[in-house]
């Protein structure tokens, strides 16, 4: 790929909340019960918070909240160790793969956008937060609902998760695509948003599937509309206060997104 390529040549997808499981609902049981399994309850919300990075990361951001820090002291009278953290990372990984089947939904829009993405040439992958296990069954159950990657990269594979660049680096050496600037990475949280910019890509944020609107595909639909322009607006803010280049409400706006990005490309713009 020459270094002064003006169109973009490589998608990099998130999963749960952009390609699959519209509000990303999969890990958030896993985690509540993992701590009460410890004898600290969250609530789902607090669960949802730090969406977005690698599970163990995710783990610590949650014992990182004042409020849930001061339940596990007032539960073990110490602070949480390492030692801690590994433990709630086994009893979260069997719980999660104890539901991940239920998860696996395909977004809406999305078989359409990667047939319009591959009509251009453009290459599509995937990196997630999820472990490779778990990873594994998303993958096998998206492939029989017509989705397939050119190639995944999940967080346990790469030295550091969000908002680290590492599995985008390792996306664009696996299928020989460069510079950064010619990559663009999808994703529903600041994390995601995180990864892209520190990978020197372009960032493009995905609203209504996102874990922060926070609903299945259902309750979306049940919402009054003031209730689902309130979530919107909420979730477009968080997303463009962490540096996302563009949003898009579904999907299906993406490939107009590609074209103003393309044409920033060809003015000699950069992410």
């Amino acid at each position: 790929m020459p270094c002064h390529a003006t169109n973009i040549r490589l998608v990099i997808f998130d999963w749960a909340g952009t390609t699959v499981d519209h509000g990303s609902q999969a890990p958030l049981m896993p985690f509540v019960r993992a701590l009460a399994g410890r004898g600290v309850d969250i609530t789902l919300e607090e669960a949802r918070r730090p969406m977005g990075l690698d599970k163990k990361d995710h783990l610590r951001a949650l014992l990182q909240v004042p409020e849930i820090s001061r339940r596990w002291r007032e539960r073990h009278q110490r602070e949480a160790t390492e030692s801690d953290i590994d433990d709630l990372y086994l009893r979260f990984v069997q719980l999660q793969l104890d539901v991940i089947d239920d998860f696996t939904r395909l977004v809406p829009d999305l078989i359409d956008v990667v047939g319009v993405l591959r009509s251009r040439g453009i290459a599509i992958g995937a990196s997630t937060g999820y472990f490779r296990t778990a990873a594994e069954r998303v993958y096998r159950a998206a492939a029989a609902q017509g989705y397939r990657p050119d190639h995944c990269v999940c967080a346990d594979e790469v030295p550091a998760g969000r908002p680290a660049p590492w599995m985008v680096f390792r996306i664009m050496e696996a299928l020989g695509i460069f510079p950064p600037s010619v990559v663009v990475k999808v994703g529903d949280t600041v994390p995601d948003v995180g990864e892209g910019l520190a990978a020197g890509a372009w960032s493009v944020g995905v609203l209504r599937s996102s874990s922060l609107v926070g609903c299945t595909e259902e309750q979306w639909n049940a919402l009054p509309h003031d209730e689902q322009a309130r979530r919107l607006t909420n979730c477009r803010k968080e997303l463009l206060a962490a540096g996302v280049h563009a949003v898009v409400e579904t999907l299906a706006e993406l490939p107009a997104v590609l074209d103003n990005l393309n044409a920033r490309l060809q003015r000699g713009e950069k992410p």
